[in-house]
């Protein structure tokens, strides 16, 4: 199954994560992508030796690198040279989708800012992710997504207990969703140039990106000028909206929402009914009033029994929402992770490797993904023969394709 965007081509110029990962959406979906690397390829390929991992065989490298990079073409380019440059431009002179996650300040010094490429294919449509956006004081300003989506976007404030020291980012979190993002954008310009020809320049950046993320906080302080509060968990105002810890040491979070409709739910769960007519425990207010003796009850009722029975118990209340906190062991061995589609099995010669699949799925276009990431330069032979000989049966050729 080739996906909704079979015949749709892509070049990426795309480094570490944020653009390779829209790339990787759109070849997930069926596009034709062609990656161009330098000639010491792009940097996010030396990952798993950041991380200290040890390779087996070449799909454990660098396992980020192989997600963000399976079902593409790998070309070397040295765009240091004009000759580069030159080939650059040509395989962007035929493509429907530039991708680049360049500052635009270097982009423009080699000829590839949008300016100058939509002049040679004015059907182009040219998804830039930046760090802080395309005008401002920072506009040009580098920044992983570290800086600009966790930290200056407010997240890892947000996340911080009153007294404790802000929490790490994991790797490539508003990377991934800014790459979501600008893949939905550039799905949204072909839609566009559909009806109009025309390509244009999309964009996001990751300051936006982590701006969005934590929306319900920045929009409320935008629109009342007061922040929500930080809670800490010994004393939510809502007790059926927290997370506990069962005999066994397994952690899982309660997500009573609406108070009203899941606190009878709980004090059936917890055999506590009678907590029901208590003046301290009756209504959502008293709840917050006396959330402290409310979670410190919850806290050792929930301690006599290990979460397995307590998941009998949650169960068999229909309004009685809630999940547990799960490793990456516990996530990879959950049934419903995968009945929900979340491993793709890539296709590798004879065999296949597991890997995490992008998430959205398409009825009427279902996907498949072709292969694993490329090894750096894979294709350039052949990439550049092609180029050779769609010049030469059309060496005035400037549009896009498809």
């Amino acid at each position: 199954m080739a996906g909704p965007l079979e015949g749709i081509t892509v070049v990426e110029l795309g480094v570490w994560v944020a653009g390779p990962a829209a790339g990787g959406i759109l070849a997930d979906w069926g596009a034709e992508v062609v990656k161009i690397e330098p000639p010491g390829g792009d940097p996010a390929r030396m990952f798993g030796r950041m991380l200290g991992i040890s390779p087996q065989d070449r799909h454990h490298v660098s396992p980020p690198f192989e997600m963000d990079n399976r079902g593409k073409r790998s070309v070397v380019l040295d765009l240091s040279t004009d000759d580069g440059q030159a080939r650059a431009r040509e395989l962007i002179s035929g493509a429907d989708v530039f991708l680049t996650n360049i500052r635009v300040g270097a982009l423009r010094r080699i000829g590839l800012d949008f300016e100058a490429v939509a002049t040679g294919n004015p059907r182009l449509i040219y998804g830039l992710i930046t760090a802080y956006g395309t005008t401002g004081p920072d506009a040009d300003r580098a920044a992983y997504d570290v800086a600009a989506f966790w930290a200056r976007a407010g997240l890892a404030h947000l996340l911080t207990r009153p007294g404790d020291s802000p929490p790490f980012q994991r790797g490539g979190m508003g990377d991934h969703m800014a790459g979501m993002t600008l893949a939905g954008a550039v799905c949204a310009a072909l839609v566009a140039r559909g009806r109009t020809g025309v390509g244009q320049l999309v964009s996001t950046s990751l300051y936006r990106q982590g701006a969005y993320t934590v929306s319900f906080d920045l929009n409320t302080f935008l629109l009342t000028g007061h922040s929500i509060s930080i809670g800490r968990r010994e004393s939510m105002g809502n007790p059926c909206m927290n997370n506990y810890t069962a005999g066994d040491g397994r952690r899982f979070w309660l997500v009573g929402l609406q108070g009203d409709r899941h606190w009878p739910a709980l004090c059936a769960a917890v055999q506590r009914l009678g907590w029901m007519a208590d003046e301290r425990f009756a209504t959502a207010r008293a709840r917050a009033a006396n959330a402290v003796e409310l979670i410190g009850e919850l806290d050792t009722i929930f301690a006599t029994r290990p979460l397995d029975r307590w998941a009998e118990a949650f169960a068999a209340q229909p309004d009685l929402f809630w999940a547990p906190i799960n490793s990456m062991e516990d996530v990879v061995a959950d049934e419903q992770f995968h009945a929900a589609g979340g491993v793709v099995y890539v296709p590798d010669a004879e065999s296949s490797v597991p890997m995490v699949a992008s998430p959205a799925d398409f009825s009427g276009t279902p996907w498949e993904v072709r292969s694993c990431a490329p090894e750096l330069g894979e294709h350039t032979e052949a990439v550049l023969a092609e180029l050779a000989q769609r010049s030469a049966i059309s060496p005035s050729h400037t549009g896009a394709g498809a």
